[in-house]
Parts: structure tokens; C-alpha cells; sequence
């Protein structure tokens, strides 16, 4: 058979199926339709019901001059009734006129057409094809620009988007705390402000902490400056290297040549300004998430009830009781975390003052934040101070490595298994994966909440998937 054929068939075959389903499933028949809607069916001797224009327009005879019909019978004779009686002729003709009369009337006088006044505006006609290829492709353009339209939402809210995960995570990690001062009978809204308070006291110190010694080395060094530069000057091999390549004169031509030039001025005010705009930004987002946090903190248990109420009452209890294991463990991998930091930061800054190496406090401060990253967190802060130490003397940087390489082995097998033991056990392959695509997805931010999402993801592993898939 060609194809011609075959596409015939297929169509007489889908126009069958289409009035199946009209008469079976739709009940688009003329005779039940006219039916419902009150209408006299066709008359036996072939003629159809009334004008379907005449009947809906208001152009229908009064109740004074009824239509006169050309094929009645004769005056006089009679027509037999429903009970076998009969009746004359004029009866009839003025009870037809009636009726028609009290159908128009409805439309003519402006009443309210009641359902037996209601008329049938035909059949419906075939619902739409599903199968078309317009339909196809115009449902398939609408889902594409909706997608689109998602994607480019969900790119302008990426900052609004981080700050809620950041806050969110925050509110995890000190709910335990809210949490354990509810148990000892505290109101809730007393233990976030005592928590809250806590938090507020932590980041005041550690400013107290790095502001004052960076703000002092920092005048000393502009203070310091034009003397140092006059020592590097006086350095033998620099001079040396003046006289064959003639560096600071050519130095001292090109910061001319720069200063002269009036788009320094303007590069140096730009730069100010988009440094003070990014000094904006980060203080208005850290104020936002603080805030954020706050409100999280106070309405959480509304919060968990709103969204366990979106699940089917069937699956609500094992939803629930998945849900609430997943945030106490993000929230203790949290608080781990945060005590294995502090405690690497305050050794760091013992060790320092024994050797009496600068910005002790600062640099204890930094291992502290570095530390909160997974994996290569701790190295970098030992590298930053080994970095620090050996400009300072070579033998304080030897005495760091050291130091970091003893306090890594005690950290690792002593210190971070009691902290975490609470905690869900990730394995390594998965925290190293987890961290390279939270850091390559969000920098930092992403490598320091990769890891409790990839705790709770392997939980509904283990406890969803592993187990449907045995019943199957």
C-alpha cells in the first residue's frame, strides 16, 4: 500500500474514533440535545424543529398577531389530542400560537431566558486534535519560551537566590542551638535572641580582633614607606641592576608620563568608586543575610509545617521524618565544622606568640575562615602563614610547616572523628566530588555547602532509592 493510502486510512480510521467519542463520551447527539434543551424533536413528516435565526434573534411575532401556518388543515376539522380527544383546529393553531408567542417574548421583552426558553445552538464540533503537527509544535514553543523565560529569571535572582541559601544554611546550623535552650524550657523567641545575640558577640570580637592590628600596620607601613623605599634603593644589587638596564630612571619617566596623563585620574576615581561600591554591596548583603537569618531562626516550625502540609497525608509521616534527619545533620556538620575551625585558629595563634611572628591575631583569624572549607581549607591557611613566616625569618617558616604538618595527623584521627561523630559519614570519593563541583558552581560558597548537601542526598539514597528499588 503507498503511503497515500496508508495516511488515508489513518485519517478515516481517527475521524471514526473522534465521532465514537462525541456520541459515547460527549453525548453530542441532535435528538438528546434537543431534548435537554427543551425543543420539539423533528416532526414525523420530515420537517425539521424551528429556525435556529428565527428562534435566537428577537424577530418573532408578538402576542397578538401568532404566525398563520400555509399548510393547516382546513377550518372545522379536527385533530386528535394526547388522550384521544379532539380538538378544533383554531385551538391548536392558538395554543402553537401561545407557546411561540411566550418563547419569543423572553427575547423580545429583555427578561432573563429560563432553561426552558433555552435553544440549542447546534452541535459541537470535533474537539482539537492532539495529534496535529501545529499543535505539536505550537504546545512544544510555548513550553520552550517558558523554560526560557525560567532560566532568565532564575539568572537575574541569582544573588537574591544565593543570599537565601546562605541564609537558610545559616538557620540550620543554629537551629540545634535554638533548639537545645527550647528543651530547658525557654521560649522559642528568647532562644533565638539569645543565639542571635551570640552570633552578633563572635563577629564584634573577631572585628576587634583584625581591625585594630591591620589599621595600625597600615599606617605604619604609608608611614614607613618613602623610608623603605630609599633602603631597597640602597640594596647593593639593585643598584647594580640601575646601572646596567637604567630601571628607575625608566620607572620614574613612565609614573611621569601617567601622571600627566588625565585618564589616571580617571582610572584611580573609578577604581575608588567601584571599590566603595563593592564595600557597599558586601556590607548591604551581610546585613540582608543577618536579617534573613533572624527571620528564618523565629518562624522556622511555621515554615517546616507549610511545606510538610504540600505533601499527600500518606507520605507526610516518612516525608517528615527524612526531612528533619537531613537538617539536623547539615546543621551538626555545620557546627562541627565551625568548632574544628576554631580550634585549628586558636592553636595557630598560641604557636605564632611563642615565635613572636606579626599579625599573630590576624592570621589565626584567616586559618579560622579558611578552615571552614572542606578539604583544601586547612592547607591554604598553613601556606598563607608559612608564606608570612619566611619573609619574616626562614626558621619561623620551618617551625610552622611543622607545626601544621603535627596539628593535620592530631586533627585528622583525633580531633575531627568526636566533633563529627554525630554527623552523617561521607565517603571520600563523594566529599572530593562534591566539593570540585560546589566550588566550580558557586566559588567558595558552593565548596562550603556541598558537603551537607551531599550528606543528605546520600541519606535519601540509602533510605528511598536502595529501598524501592529492592521492592522492585
Amino acid at each position: 500500500m503507498s503511503i497515500w493510502g496508508r495516511w488515508t486510512r489513518y485519517r478515516r480510521a481517527q475521524r471514526a474514533r473522534m465521532d465514537e467519542f462525541r456520541a459515547r463520551d460527549l453525548g453530542f447527539d441532535e435528538r438528546a440535545s434537543r431534548a435537554a434543551y427543551g425543543d420539539p424533536a423533528d416532526s414525523p413528516d420530515g420537517r425539521g424543529g424551528p429556525d435556529l435565526l428565527a428562534s435566537t434573534l428577537p424577530l418573532g411575532a408578538g402576542p397578538t398577531d401568532a404566525p398563520a401556518t400555509t399548510d393547516a388543515p382546513p377550518s372545522g376539522s379536527t385533530t386528535s389530542g394526547p388522550s384521544g380527544a379532539t380538538s378544533p383546529t383554531g385551538a391548536t393553531a392558538a395554543t402553537d400560537g401561545s407557546e411561540a408567542a411566550g418563547a419569543a417574548a423572553p427575547g423580545a421583552g429583555g427578561g432573563k431566558r429560563g432553561k426552558a426558553g433555552r435553544r440549542d445552538f447546534g452541535p459541537s464540533g470535533t474537539p482539537f486534535n492532539r495529534q496535529s503537527p501545529f499543535y505539536i509544535g505550537f504546545v512544544g514553543a510555548i513550553g520552550v519560551l517558558t523554560a526560557y523565560a525560567v532560566v532568565q529569571a532564575v539568572g537575574r535572582l541569582g544573588t537574591v537566590i544565593t543570599l537565601l541559601v546562605i541564609s537558610f544554611f545559616l538557620t540550620l546550623a543554629l537551629n540545634p542551638l535554638v533548639e537545645a535552650l527550647t528543651r530547658r524550657r525557654l521560649r522559642r523567641g528568647w532562644a533565638v535572641t539569645i543565639v542571635f545575640l551570640g552570633v552578633l558577640a563572635v563577629f564584634a570580637l573577631v572585628g576587634w580582633v583584625v581591625i585594630p592590628p591591620v589599621a595600625e600596620q597600615g599606617s605604619e607601613l604609608a608611614t614607613n614607606a618613602p623610608r623603605l623605599f630609599d633602603n631597597l634603593l640602597a640594596n647593593p644589587w639593585v643598584q647594580d641592576v640601575d646601572h646596567r638596564y637604567q630601571l628607575v630612571q625608566r620607572i620614574q619617566e613612565e609614573v611621569n608620563k601617567r601622571v600627566a596623563d588625565g585618564n589616571l585620574w580617571a582610572g584611580v576615581f573609578g577604581g575608588v568608586l567601584d571599590a566603595g561600591k563593592v564595600i557597599a554591596t558586601g556590607v548591604f548583603s551581610g546585613l540582608t543575610v543577618l536579617v534573613l537569618t533572624l527571620y528564618f531562626l523565629a518562624s522556622l516550625p511555621a515554615v517546616k509545617q507549610a511545606a510538610y502540609a504540600l505533601v499527600p497525608a500518606t507520605r507526610r509521616p516518612r516525608t517528615v521524618s527524612l526531612s528533619e534527619e537531613v537538617m539536623r545533620r547539615v546543621g551538626s556538620y555545620a557546627i562541627g565544622q565551625v568548632a574544628v575551625a576554631a580550634i585549628n585558629a586558636f592553636f595557630a595563634w598560641i604557636m605564632m606568640s611563642l615565635i613572636d611572628l606579626q599579625f599573630a591575631a590576624v592570621l589565626a583569624v584567616l586559618v579560622g575562615f579558611l578552615g571552614l572549607v572542606p578539604m583544601i581549607g586547612a592547607t591554604l591557611g598553613a601556606t598563607v602563614v608559612a608564606i608570612v613566616a619566611f619573609f619574616d625569618e626562614p626558621k619561623k617558616a620551618l617551625i610552622v610547616i611543622i607545626y601544621f604538618i603535627v596539628y593535620q595527623q592530631i586533627e585528622n584521627y583525633a580531633v575531627m572523628p568526636r566533633i563529627m561523630q554525630r554527623t552523617v559519614a561521607v565517603p571520600g570519593a563523594v566529599t572530593v566530588v562534591a566539593a570540585l563541583a560546589g566550588g566550580a558552581l558557586l566559588g567558595i560558597l558552593g565548596a562550603l555547602l556541598a558537603i551537607p548537601f551531599a550528606a543528605g542526598a546520600l541519606l535519601l539514597y540509602e533510605e528511598v532509592l536502595v529501598p524501592r528499588q529492592r521492592r522492585h
